[in-house]
């Protein structure tokens, strides 16, 4: 049902952009027609109320004073030229200087003005006429410079032939709009198909490779848009092939580790089937036992590597004390460093002090801790002696651990090396996996500190270089919080 309700929501790219570029257009349309008809009333509208302007002010000429009586003498051209249209109903008025009416409609409506202008301007308004809308061209004529008011000329006339003709208007601009809309959204179309074309083709090219085929793939082939998630993809690739090619060799290393104590633990149980002596047998078991703790202690740190390298990020992080940590490390290698006759020493605030916590792993951070101090220990001669120091700096909120030991040190051109799995510098005779320093630097790294190798070079120990491990573990709080 989950799965359902996803491909449900899942929209296509294809889809969104169409949806996006019709949708306008499709709403823009009937705005366009509106528009067109209030451009196509205007139009029709001017040439109409020239002709109404010219009938009142021919009307107007046929106003004269006799006999100081304002008359009216409507010709009977001008009489067929009012009533010449078939269409429209054409109606005039003439009231005299005391509003008395003189000629044409008495029920053609009065000018709504307060004011009567009698310059001789004519104006325009619109009006209602025994339920029928009309438009009204008028004006003022002043007959008598004495008298006490103008004459007012009227002519109206309903709204059919306008109405025709920005019909017409809008049907001639509009109609070739119904045909070219769907030819639009073709285009519309067929440039979107031809514009996705290259996402499909990439598609095919992605798909169309092998498993095992980490190449980049080529950014020039691809359009200008598509160019940041190609080199994210290809920033990708590079990352796995570096990842897989990490995982191929640490297999074959862990593989060869493996198999020495496990052909030796094979050769000593088949010494040990043959034997009948006691003391030779007794002999075997205690090969066998040390292969098996060699074996053992291959497949921990093999494991310990595993889980700092794909579960640390996953791993919640919390507020730890890194001296309770140092010292119950430090407790469990007290009896290994006593069979060597090895000194240990720590240098550091105590337990439960605020400066000394951080935020990270507890189980990590001690596994980084403890294979600090197995490295020591191991490569310790008798009667040695190692310094486990941290430093902390409560303005810098920075903390440093240092872990230095009286062995033979390292050289310094192996000081990078032995941090690759496996790795054993050259003129060591101590048994170990080689993966201590591994698991050091991928947990260091996880946590946001750095590591650095240097010759420890301690006080009674002049013949003995040593070395000195210092990590640092730099704002860890403001780290972690990004």
């Amino acid at each position: 049902m989950a799965l359902r309700l996803i491909q449900r929501e899942r929209r296509s790219l294809f889809g969104e952009i169409l949806d996006w570029m019709l949708t306008p257009l499709l709403l823009l349309w009937p705005i366009s027609l509106a528009l067109t008809w209030l451009v196509a009333q205007n139009i029709s509208d001017k040439p109409f109320d020239r002709a109404l302007e010219y009938d009142v002010q021919a009307l107007a000429k046929m106003v004269a004073v006799k006999n100081d009586k304002v008359q009216f003498n409507l010709t009977a051209t001008a009489r067929e030229i009012l009533h010449a249209d078939d269409s429209d109903r054409v109606y005039y008025q003439v009231l005299g200087t005391r509003g008395e009416y003189l000629s044409g409609e008495r029920a053609l409506p009065m000018p709504t003005n307060a004011e009567e202008d009698v310059s001789g301007e004519v104006r325009l308004r619109d009006d209602m006429i025994q339920g029928q809308d009309i438009r009204v061209a008028y004006t003022w004529i002043k007959v008598d410079a004495d008298g006490p008011a103008p004459v007012l000329v009227q002519v109206a006339e309903t709204l059919e032939k306008r109405k025709t003709l920005a019909t017409e208007i809008v049907k001639g601009t509009m109609v070739p709009q119904f045909a070219t809309l769907p030819l639009a959204v073709v285009l519309v179309w067929l440039a979107l198909v031809r514009g996705i074309k290259p996402l499909a083709q990439l598609e095919k090219r992605i798909r169309a490779r092998k498993s095992d085929d980490m190449s980049p793939i080529d950014e020039e082939a691809v359009p200008e848009e598509v160019v940041p998630l190609v080199s994210s993809i290809n920033d990708l690739l590079s990352r796995l092939k570096v990842s897989l090619t990490t995982q191929k060799r640490f297999l074959a290393d862990a593989a060869h580790q493996l198999k020495t104590p496990l052909a030796g633990l094979r050769m000593q149980a088949d010494l040990a089937q043959r034997e009948t002596d006691a003391g030779e047998l007794k002999n075997s078991l205690r090969h066998i036992g040390q292969a098996s703790i060699r074996a053992t202690h291959t497949v921990n740190q093999l494991l310990a590597l595993a889980r700092a390298e794909t579960t640390g990020r996953m791993l919640a992080a919390q507020r730890v004390d890194l001296v309770k940590i140092v010292s119950e490390v430090m407790a469990d290698s007290v009896p290994r460093a006593l069979e060597k006759h090895i000194d240990i020493g720590y240098d550091g605030p105590s337990a439960g002090e605020q400066r000394s916590e951080l935020e990270g792993n507890p189980t990590l951070l001690k596994e980084l801790v403890r294979n600090l101090l197995d490295n020591a220990i191991n490569y310790t001669p008798e009667n040695g002696q190692i310094n486990v120091r941290l430093l902390t700096d409560r303005f810098s909120d920075v903390l440093v651990l240092i872990v230095e030991d009286s062995g033979p040190g390292i050289a310094e051109s192996e000081r990078e090396l032995v941090f690759q799995p496996f790795y054993r510098a050259l003129g060591t005779n101590v048994d170990g996996s080689g993966l201590g320093l591994a698991i050091v630097l991928e947990i260091a790294m996880q946590h946001g500190a750095t590591i650095v190798i240097e010759e420890a070079r301690l006080t009674g120990y002049p013949h003995s270089p040593g070395t000195r491990v210092t990590v640092r573990f730099t704002v860890m709080e403001r780290l972690l919080a990004k």
